[in-house]
This record gives structure tokens, C-alpha cells and sequence, in this order.
């Protein structure tokens, strides 16, 4: 084992090899002789280990692969191909290509983020964005936050901070990441107060739990699961009764922040903001990176006492919304004032996409890929991104069969996601199906390229 020590390269060797040479004039010598060590440093523990010492070359590819992992773009393009539309791990909603250009436009220079062109002094962030929330959604005041957890949580703080929020039992949801309503509860230093069971609440329910110490009802929308059977929950016209009688504000968690109407699509009817707004809640919460379409952002609408009062808390500050998601936003939002939604933002392009047009776009990919191996098949899309569960859209899948690469459905799809562009693809009855509904036209062509290389590999499964 000494001798096996002593047969690993120096790290003057390694870096005078011409292809971390490249590297070193790429980066910086510094940063090239950090991972030439740490390459060193593994090959000894692997050889402690009782493993074999590698050669000059070996650590040379090795360092290499190790600074591809550490400098690629990160988070890198994938093509998204699962027929989720809202995918949680791949970032959500893509923007539309007026959207994308605004951040840019925001990025690249200055802007009057927080100055007011006309007087010269300094303005609000929010004033680019607030009147057109109000205008889309009936609201008399906005403000925009970086996401909607931040939202909900910013606007319990500045509201109902030392006192009690009351909620249903059924409405005491989790989502992705762990983020639940009775912690966000906590964190803003309300005190969380439980009605009705988890399948039933009536509006008496809330009534009854009302002390001097209530400070707000919350209703939270279950967006991403259902309960089925014996239920109940009072409408939300009805809270806002008891919060008027009661002289407390009703805040409602809307989740997903849709502006259009799903059942238009052949989905369930998920609830929108402008119906929030005109049932009389005094302030909703919603996202801007799903239904909406648009970049990240947490999204408050309602009265305008309430919407000053948050605006003024200190936690608004650091929680505000960026400069490039900002201007993101704004054009998300005038794609719906200018009623070009539906054809404009990408999420709706692919909700509102038909099954025939669909079939014909996969089977347009089957006659330019020309293996047999490749079939069409039907199948269904989902919204995903916690909302509308258990909808789903009838869709058309194009199915690659694993065995005609003499590889399982699982190496197949390992070999789409290692393209020079990723494929996000999902395996179903032992076939990897990739569903056209959420694949870009501008992505044809890379995924095509991918789907032909994976097909072809000899490489052993």
C-alpha cells in the first residue's frame, strides 16, 4: 500500500497536463489546484480502502469531470416531457418570451425600480405592479412579495401577531417541502385555533370559536389533494358573513392564483382570485409561477387599509420581490389584460392545447425519429404544482420501447436525461412515454436529437 501512495501523480503533474492547462486558463489556477486536490485526496482514501491507484490520465479525466459538475450552468435547461405542467422540480411555470425579455430589459441596465420619473424622488417598487393586480382582480390595493409562503406568512405578521387565526381542520394543509399552514401560523406569531373536523366545518363552527383575542379567519384552498365522501365547508361568502358580523378580516389562501376559468379546459372549476375578491375577502394570497403563469412571486390583493398595514411591517423588506421577477410579472399580467392569456403564456398554450393537436405534433416526432420501435398511445396530462389533483387532460404520448436498445425502461430514461439538453420523460408499462403537451416548439429539435441517440446506444443496461 505505501508504494500504491507514492504511484499517485504530483499535483504539479496533474496541472501541466495540456487539458487542465485549459481549464486553468478557463478559470483561474487557484480554483483548478482546489479540485486537483480534492481529486488527490479521494484517490488516497480509495486506495487506504484497499482500492487500485489510478494513473496520470485517470485523475486527469477525473478533475475534469469534477470541474464540469462544479462550473456547468446551474440550474441547467431541461425539456420537460412528463405531461406535468406545473412541475415542482423543474421550476414551474415557464414565462412567456415577452416576459422573459422584460427581466432581461431589467437585468442588463438601470431602471426607475424605486424612482418616480416624474418628481425625481425616490417611489415604490410596488407602483409598477399594483394597479394592474387591482385592475385584473377587482381588489382596491396589492403587494407583491418574492413567493406565496412569504405572503401568507408576512400577512399573518402584520395582522394578527400575539392573537388567534382561525382555521378549519380540513384546511390545515402541507405542500411540497414540508411548508404547512400551522408552522407558517407559528413562525408569524399567531396563534393557531382549530374548527370543525377534517371532513366537516360549517360556518357556526367559526363563529362559535370567535373570543376577544381573534384577530382573523383563515380559509387556505386544498389545492393539491381532495376529500371525498361525507363533507362540508361553508362557502366562502358565508365566512365573510361571519367575519362582517363579527368585525374580523377573512384571508384566504388561494395557492395557485388563477385568473381564467379551468372548467373552459374540461378541468374541475378552481377557484379564481377575482371570485375571492367579489365574495368580500379582505385580503388573498396566491402564486405568481403557477396558474398565473408568470416568474416566482407571492401575490397579496384585498382592502387597502390591510395592504398598507403589511407594506408597513419590517419583515415586507425582506421579503420583497426583485427587480428581473418584477418586470416578469408585470408583462405576465398585461398578457391578461390584453385577453392574449391563453395564447401568450406557455402554461396555458399547453392547458388549453387539444388531444387532436397533440396527436398530430407526436406523430410528426415518430415519422422524423423512423424507428419502428416508436408508437403513439393515449394518455393523460396532469396541472401538477398543487393544483387542481386528480384533473386531468386527455393527451397522446409518444412511446419508446426499451428493448429495442437491449436496455431496461430505466437505463432508457437515465440516457435521456444525460443529453447535451436533458429529457425529463416517465416510464409507464415498462415503455418511456413523452408527452408533447409540455415540450416547448422550440425544444423539438434537441429532443428528437436526444430520443434518436438514446434509441441508438449500444451501451450494456
Amino acid at each position: 500500500m505505501p508504494n500504491d501512495f507514492r504511484s499517485l501523480p504530483s499535483v504539479d503533474l496533474v496541472l501541466s497536463q495540456e487539458p487542465v492547462l485549459a481549464l486553468v486558463q478557463s478559470y483561474s489556477r487557484t480554483a483548478m489546484l482546489q479540485l486537483v486536490r480534492q481529486q488527490l485526496d479521494e484517490a488516497r482514501r480509495t486506495i487506504a480502502q484497499g482500492g487500485d491507484p489510478p494513473t496520470l490520465s485517470q485523475v486527469v479525466a477525473q478533475v475534469q469531470r469534477r470541474a464540469e459538475r462544479a462550473w456547468q450552468e446551474a440550474p441547467r435547461p431541461v425539456i420537460n416531457a412528463t405531461g406535468v405542467v406545473l412541475h415542482t422540480n423543474l421550476g414551474r411555470a415557464p414565462i412567456s418570451k415577452a416576459a422573459i425579455q422584460a427581466a432581461a430589459n431589467a437585468a442588463k441596465g438601470y431602471s426607475n425600480l424605486e424612482l418616480d420619473l416624474d418628481d425625481g424622488k425616490r417611489g415604490s417598487r410596488q407602483a409598477h405592479i399594483s394597479e394592474l393586480l387591482c385592475q385584473l382582480t377587482g381588489a382596491e390595493a396589492a403587494l407583491v412579495v418574492n413567493n406565496n409562503a412569504s405572503a401568507v406568512m408576512l400577512g399573518l405578521a402584520a395582522i394578527a401577531q400575539g392573537k388567534e387565526v382561525i382555521v378549519s381542520r380540513g384546511e390545515e394543509v402541507e405542500i411540497g417541502g414540508g411548508f404547512r399552514i400551522p408552522d407558517v401560523l407559528a413562525q408569524s406569531g399567531a396563534t393557531l385555533v382549530e374548527v370543525g373536523t377534517t371532513n366537516r366545518t360549517n360556518a357556526s363552527d367559526y363563529e362559535a370559536a370567535v373570543t376577544d383575542n381573534t384577530a382573523a379567519l383563515l380559509r387556505v384552498h386544498a389545492s393539491n389533494f381532495k376529500v371525498l365522501g361525507f363533507t362540508h365547508a361553508p362557502t366562502t361568502e358565508e365566512l365573510v358573513d361571519v367575519g362582517k358580523r363579527r368585525k374580523l378580516p377573512v384571508l384566504y389562501d388561494l395557492g395557485s392564483g388563477c385568473l381564467l376559468d379551468t372548467a373552459q379546459y374540461g378541468m374541475a372549476h378552481e377557484p379564481t382570485v377575482q371570485e375571492s375578491i367579489a365574495a368580500g375577502c379582505d385580503l388573498s394570497f396566491f402564486s405568481g409561477d403557477k396558474l398565473l403563469g408568470g416568474p416566482q412571486a407571492g401575490i397579496i390583493v384585498g382592502k387597502r387599509d390591510l395592504i398598507a398595514r403589511i407594506a408597513r411591517h419590517p419583515l415586507a423588506r425582506a421579503m420583497r420581490i426583485d427587480k428581473m421577477s418584477l418586470a416578469a410579472l408585470r408583462v405576465t399580467l398585461l398578457h391578461y389584460l390584453k385577453d392574449e392569456a391563453v395564447t401568450a403564456i406557455p402554461v396555458w398554450q399547453m392547458i388549453s392545447a387539444s388531444p387532436e393537436t397533440i396527436r398530430r405534433r407526436a406523430a410528426r416526432w415518430r415519422t422524423a425519429l423512423g424507428n419502428p420501435c416508436v408508437s403513439l398511445q393515449k394518455g393523460e396530462s396532469t396541472i401538477g404544482g398543487g393544483s387542481l389533483p386528480g384533473e386531468t387532460l386527455p393527451t397522446w404520448l409518444l412511446a419508446l420501447d426499451p428493448s429495442a436498445s437491449s436496455c431496461s425502461a430505466d437505463a432508457l430514461a437515465q440516457r435521456l436525461r444525460e443529453a447535451d439538453i436533458p429529457v425529463i420523460a416517465r416510464i409507464q408499462d415498462n415503455r418511456v412515454v413523452l408527452d408533447p403537451r409540455t415540450v416547448l416548439p422550440q425544444e423539438e429539435k434537441a429532443l428528437l436529437k436526444a430520443v434518436r441517440e438514446a434509441m441508438e446506444s449500444k451501451r450494456t443496461p
